[in-house]
């Protein structure tokens, strides 16, 4: 057993999406797109009497995590620094889970592959209703393309190749677990739309626009986030809405082109790793 081992996921902002249930949590999920980033999450484990999270120095509690913790039979400090607001559209429940699976795995030795992590992670966010396609974009990184739900023995991925400056600006916090609770036809026929003009045609352009008709089909925009989108747009920049948060995000420049003062990043050229 090791003392402690860190890991680092990258943030994830899905663009657009679609639900699909299974009775089993590890094939259900979501089809869609979305962009990986340069900032995420960074989580160290080390063994404990008693498991205990703790992000940005406030002990949490965080369903998920908890999960991977029981079904790798660990007991654990998990402590974890964001560079990401929780619960705005992020992943950082699915980098948290994901991270804590990966540094789980290495101190206690458990000699698991990492499409098995990631199985582990993905099942234990939907189960508790807090995303259902970030921790397999997070373990892909670039610019991933969700072709088929589920985990890594059941879904498909591809990815737009190409890298990219972000910026993004958040304004509050959406229940995932609201949406994903409720009547979710109108949303999942909107993502299917969306997601057949980015196969048709893989580049973030194509992927921002669809982002912005799933936005208004999903019916998911707020007054501010219109009114943002509406700003990048009269400077001529490309922006969207992330999912599923009040968070605006942007290529290149166009946040600050339209006046306000983001946060930059990049998209993160893979996914998720141990230091």
């Amino acid at each position: 057993m090791r003392e402690e081992a860190t890991a680092f996921v990258p943030g994830h902002v899905t663009g657009f999406f679609s639900t699909h249930p299974d009775e089993d949590p590890t094939k259900a999920g979501s089809r869609g797109a979305g962009l990986t980033l340069t900032d995420g999450v960074e989580v160290t484990i080390e063994p404990a009497t008693e498991s205990t999270i703790v992000l940005d120095g406030e002990e949490i509690e965080v369903d998920p995590v908890t999960t991977v913790l029981e079904t790798l039979d660990a007991s654990a400090r998990v402590e974890a620094d964001s560079d990401l607001p929780i619960g705005a559209g992020f992943g950082v429940s699915g980098a948290l889970t994901l991270g804590t699976a990966l540094a789980v795995n290495r101190v206690f030795e458990r000699k698991l592959s990492m499409n098995e992590l990631v199985t582990i992670a993905h099942g234990a966010e939907v189960q508790a209703g807090t995303g259902l396609g970030d921790v397999v974009a997070q373990a892909h990184g670039g610019v991933p393309i969700r072709l088929e739900p589920g985990g890594p023995q059941d879904n498909k991925l591809d990815a737009i190749p190409t890298r990219a400056r972000i910026e993004y600006v958040s304004f509050g916090e959406l229940s995932t677990a609201d949406v994903l609770s409720g009547d979710t036809d109108q949303l999942t026929a909107a993502g299917k739309e969306a997601l057949s003009r980015v196969v048709e045609e893989p580049t973030l352009l194509s992927f921002m626009y669809a982002s912005r008709l799933f936005a208004r089909d999903a019916e998911l925009l707020t007054e501010r986030v219109i009114e943002t989108i509406a700003d990048v747009s009269a400077a001529e920049g490309q922006a969207s809405m992330a999912m599923l948060g009040e968070t605006v995000f942007a290529l290149g420049t166009g946040l600050s082109d339209a006046g306000y003062e983001p946060s930059v990043c990049t998209t993160h050229p893979a996914g998720a790793v141990l230091k």
